[in-house]
């Protein structure tokens, strides 16, 4: 487990709830780190379906994980429901660095913090291009 004290839910902008499901426990009897990984794509991911920046089957224009990481302060487990905090760490012409941290429950400290970054390309080329307008507007809000 981190040394580093974990981060609030105040530190976070927008927020995303998740349910654990059943298979996410491992032998150990808690979530997987592995699930942790999926729940921040998921967090990110949904934030912008809802908000109506991508379409997974038609945007012209999708990020591409160039970089990711977290860091575990305490466990999660079935059927705990997982508060995801979004923001925005950093945010260039093309790409954006997403920290996302999870808080199990009602608790106010995150037992995970994780972050990627999204490289954004056309979605048929894969050829890295700059961020669509709509999308930079959003994500400033989140910084």
């Amino acid at each position: 487990m981190s040394r580093e004290k974990p981060a609030t839910r105040d530190d976070y902008r927008q927020f995303v709830t998740l349910t654990t499901r059943w298979a996410d426990n491992d032998v150990y009897g808690h979530i997987n780190n592995v699930a942790y990984y999926g729940f921040i794509d998921t967090a990110v991911n949904q934030l912008l379906i809802e908000r109506g920046l991508l379409d997974v089957n038609a945007s012209a224009q999708i990020g591409v994980v160039v970089e990711s990481g977290c860091r575990y302060h305490a466990s999660a487990h079935y059927p705990d429901a997982i508060h995801a905090g979004v923001r925005v760490g950093h945010l260039g012409n093309s790409s954006v660095r997403y920290e996302v941290g999870l808080f199990r429950n009602d608790e106010s400290e995150a037992l995970a913090e994780g972050f990627f970054v999204h490289v954004m390309v056309g979605r048929d080329d894969r050829r890295p291009q700059a961020m669509a307008a709509p999308l930079k507007v959003f994500l400033q809000t989140l910084a």
